[in-house]
């Protein structure tokens, strides 16, 4: 894969911080906007989905809102 897989978060967040610790354990690069420090991250995710919701994830041109209930699919994809 070229590009890192974007994922949009913040700190307090357990979703978006379970799918970071599945990215550090599955070696997948990944690049964390972190909407709470940059509310220019909070508009590309608005911008994005329509919606204000974490984690934000992006990989290539799929944009997929939540982790878990994604996992399948997002696994599949990095596959």
């Amino acid at each position: 894969m070229k590009e890192p897989v974007k994922i949009y978060s913040i700190p307090t967040c357990s979703d978006c911080n379970y799918a970071k610790r599945y990215f550090k354990e599955h070696e997948i690069a990944y690049t964390d906007y972190n909407c709470e420090e940059n509310v220019k991250y909070a508009e590309e995710v608005w911008n994005l989905t329509g919606k204000q919701i974490v984690p934000t994830i992006v990989i290539g041109d799929k944009v997929f809102v939540g982790f878990a209930e994604n996992l399948s699919e997002i696994r599949e994809l990095l596959s």
